[in-house]
């Protein structure tokens, strides 16, 4: 039987970093919903470090969703659920409810409506005082952060004029209006940045 795991060398270097972020920042047990899980090497490490946490992988490409489900079966982890078929920007989400959500080295490889569809259904799956951890390059003011980020920018929209390394505040705006908190930033390693939005509570009416 063919082994179905991909392997991201990213997500090898960057799993423990991004855990040692926002261990602390998750709700007490409960749903984690990871959007764009990818290979699934993330969503398998989190659920071995934190086993009182249920984490639910998601992709939109089926190769993805295979390699995740082998990675889970592999470890043999009790807490990861099978990957669903979940594309960011579809408004229509197979599950109602979240705990937390994750969605890390997505909105740079994805349309913006990506990013629409990321924030306004962040929105509607999570309660307040959840939630949103996103990671990856931003922009900052307007610039690049580094050298690196602009080569790989540049790279990216040659790619697809699509993708692209978003500006921190175009996504910030985004959440706010869909109603969180501005980000809580902690700078990572390889020039990228974790951004932490909490879901506030609904206004009356």
């Amino acid at each position: 039987m063919p082994d179905l795991r991909l392997s991201s060398p990213a997500a090898l270097r960057n799993r423990d970093p991004i855990l040692d972020a926002i261990r602390d920042l998750l709700p007490p047990p409960g749903l984690v919903l990871e959007i764009a899980s990818g290979s699934g090497q993330h969503c398998v490490r989190f659920a071995e470090r934190l086993p009182g946490h249920v984490f639910q992988p998601s992709d939109k490409d089926p190769r993805a969703r295979a390699s995740i489900d082998a990675w889970i079966a592999a470890s043999g982890v009790t807490n990861a659920r099978a990957a669903l078929a979940l594309d960011a920007a579809d408004p229509n989400w197979p599950l109602a409810a979240a705990d937390a959500i994750l969605c890390f080295n997505m909105i740079h490889i994805a349309p913006w409506r990506a990013t629409q569809g990321l924030l306004a259904g962040a929105a509607r799956l999570l309660a307040p005082g959840a939630p949103l951890v996103l990671y990856g390059p931003f922009r900052r003011g307007g610039a690049h952060t580094s050298a690196g980020n602009a080569t790989f920018d540049r790279d990216l929209r040659n790619e697809n004029r699509d993708w692209g390394v978003r500006d921190l505040e175009s996504v910030e705006a985004l959440a706010i209006a869909e109603g969180f908190t501005a980000a809580a930033v902690t700078e990572m390693p390889a020039n990228n940045l974790t951004l932490v939005f909490t879901r506030k509570a609904k206004l009356p009416g």
